[in-house]
């Protein structure tokens, strides 16, 4: 018999590159949830922590030792799959709760969630360019440039600032899916990300409790 089928799909649970990824699936779906709600600022922080875990796992899994070939190739087509969660689904429904469920707002929903299964599904076949170097813009890119977009959204009226991110989105997107050469950010970079997301926690958090 296969090893593979040996395995049972629970154990894979265990792995804590594995945990880390699930835990940002439920800060993707928390923002999924709070994003239908219409609570935007707790959305944009689920969409940030979702960031920081999915950034983290791939720590986790390289400074582990010990794991099997198997693992590894689970926790990569995980951490893919819940990409599509957290970068394809959650911003699509932002722009969709944003824009009041207009029809019109459905076709970028589409683009989004598109771009997040074709680019993927292209990384998981082509993987990097080089070892520091992704053939086009890595998706994770998009959420943390809407995040950073909301703390602006009090300069604009709501069908003015719905407009706004709708077209920054489809943007995003055509880079996403471009041959532009853009860096892999690593290493020390992981500690500008975890201040990123918690100075922008906060200041989403104070707005949210401050009715801002």
């Amino acid at each position: 018999m296969d090893d593979k089928q040996q395995v049972k799909v629970l154990s894979f649970i265990k792995d804590l590159p594995n945990i880390c990824s699930l835990t940002g699936l439920l800060s993707a779906v928390l923002g999924i949830y709070f994003a239908i709600a219409g609570n935007f600022e707790a959305a944009i922080i689920g969409l940030l922590w979702a960031v920081l875990f999915d950034w983290y796992d791939g720590i986790i899994a390289r400074k582990m030792k010990g794991r099997t070939k198997i693992q590894a190739v689970f926790g990569a087509q995980l951490d893919s799959m819940i990409d599509i969660v957290s970068f394809g689904i959650l911003p699509a429904i932002i722009l969709l709760s944003y824009g009041n469920y207009n029809v019109w707002f459905i076709p970028g929903a589409f683009v989004i969630i598109a771009t997040s299964a074709i680019r993927l599904s292209y990384f998981n076949v082509y993987g990097l360019i080089d070892s520091k170097t992704y053939r086009g813009l890595a998706l994770d890119n998009n959420v943390l440039i809407l995040a950073f977009l909301f703390l602006f959204e009090g300069f604009f009226g709501h069908s003015a600032f719905s407009i706004f991110i709708y077209v920054i989105l489809m943007l995003l997107s055509a880079l996403n899916l471009s041959s532009i050469p853009t860096p892999k950010f690593g290493g020390k970079w992981i500690y500008v990300l975890v201040a990123y997301v918690i100075a922008l926690t906060s200041v989403f958090g104070w707005m949210m409790f401050n009715g801002a």
